[in-house]
């Protein structure tokens, strides 16, 4: 279960903000294959003050618009599902909702399930994981 943490500058308005949690998410599901309900994103602001960058660190030419995407899942994922998770999102974040790509700034932490808890305070491995909605037959 990847949990996200975007930033965005103030003043991102909640469609823009919606187009970016879906284009993420989308992402997401296509290309390390989280199951579509695996939604956790918690979408902050950040004052142009508060927020020092580099416009131009490694020939990348980043604007005043900066997005910083910070996902933390659990390890096992390859480089190359990586590489092809930061490509769609990119791709995902340009079509949906028209960031430039040079805007992006994406960052992983992994961790184990022993450091998970995702509802009712138990140890998350201890959790059987419900796949959307079943119904009891």
């Amino acid at each position: 279960m990847p949990f996200v943490r975007t930033a965005v500058i103030k003043g991102t308005g909640p469609q823009q903000r919606q187009r970016i949690v879906d284009g993420i998410h989308q992402a997401l599901v296509d290309s390390i294959g989280m199951p579509q309900d695996e939604l956790f994103n918690l979408v902050v602001d950040y004052d142009p003050e508060q927020f020092f960058y580099s416009r131009t660190f490694n020939g990348v030419a980043r604007s005043d618009q900066l997005i910083v995407i910070e996902i933390t899942m659990r390890r096992g994922r390859s480089d190359a599902m990586k590489r092809e998770l930061y490509k769609k999102i990119a791709d995902n974040l340009g079509a949906r909702a028209q960031v430039r790509p040079q805007d992006l700034f994406i960052f992983m932490h992994e961790n184990d399930y022993s450091d998970w808890s995702v509802g009712s305070g138990k140890f998350a491995m201890e959790l059987v994981q419900q796949l959307g909605n079943t119904s009891a037959v």
